[in-house]
């Protein structure tokens, strides 16, 4: 079996289950394994707050006055679409509050070595997303026809994992739903022009969709990690350092 890239603290039963149940082949591919993978970040800094630790994980900038604490903290999360067939969006994890649901995308490597493809099929343009995501609906058409395109920004996911979550929050009891972009701009693969070309994308995006009834908040790893480390609560100050340590984050 896999040996998985796991901080202490984190539970292997559990990760194991939800990586298995999302498909993807992290664990026997060995991807999940390299200290260079995003989903590893991902995973350990998330799931160490799943269950009974939920309520301390510390608030992502941008989103404190959305209900917090946690009361939910789940990594690997399907948000599904309104209809049964097809694929479905996972988001790299879901943190449930009081008023929102905020789903994760979790960038580190991505923006600077993959090519970005835009693949939105014709079931994407059904009349099922609700009033509130108009300016979603017309970042998917400037996607599709080419019109708009984006080097280092994954715009096309983005699109995908906000028709996700606004579906999901149809199902969790009237909550608002928030898409969180959190990234990292590591040396390895990028340059300070690439850097600054994936900023203006990412704050390009945010204008176009802002007022969406799924709200978009970008946020970078080290900005939030850091805040850990100030956290009154020991095991949240020592995850963190933990975290930025293995991962390299200063």
């Amino acid at each position: 079996m896999q040996e998985l890239n796991l901080l202490p603290g984190v539970d292997p039963d559990y990760v194991r289950a939800r990586l298995s149940a999302a498909g993807g082949d992290e664990i026997d591919s060995g991807k999940f394994s390299s200290d260079d993978s995003s989903a590893a970040l991902a995973v350990n800094a998330f799931a160490f707050y799943h269950g009974e630790r939920a309520g301390i994980l510390p608030p992502l900038p941008g989103t404190e006055d959305r209900g917090w604490p946690a009361t939910q903290v789940d990594v690997e999360f399907c948000a599904r679409f309104p209809w049964a067939g097809g694929r479905h969006p996972w988001l790299d994890a879901l943190v449930v509050t009081s008023t929102h649901i905020l789903g994760i995308e979790s960038k580190r490597h991505e923006p600077f070595r993959d090519k970005k493809k835009v693949s939105l099929s014709a079931a994407y343009g059904r009349k099922v997303w609700g009033d509130g995501m108009g300016s979603f609906e017309a970042m998917r058409d400037l996607l599709r026809s080419g019109e708009l395109r984006y080097e280092h920004l994954d715009a096309t996911q983005l699109v995908k994992h906000a028709f996700g979550l606004v579906t999901e929050s149809k199902r969790s009891q009237g909550k608002h739903p928030v898409l969180v972009y959190l990234y990292e701009e590591p040396k390895k693969h990028s340059s300070e022009a690439k850097i600054k070309l994936h900023r203006e994308e990412i704050a390009s995006f945010q204008k176009a969709v802002a007022g969406a009834a799924v709200s978009f908040v970008p946020v970078r790893w080290r900005d939030w990690l850091v805040l850990w480390l100030d956290s009154p609560i020991e095991a949240v100050r020592g995850h963190g350092a933990q975290v930025r340590r293995r991962f390299d984050i200063d």
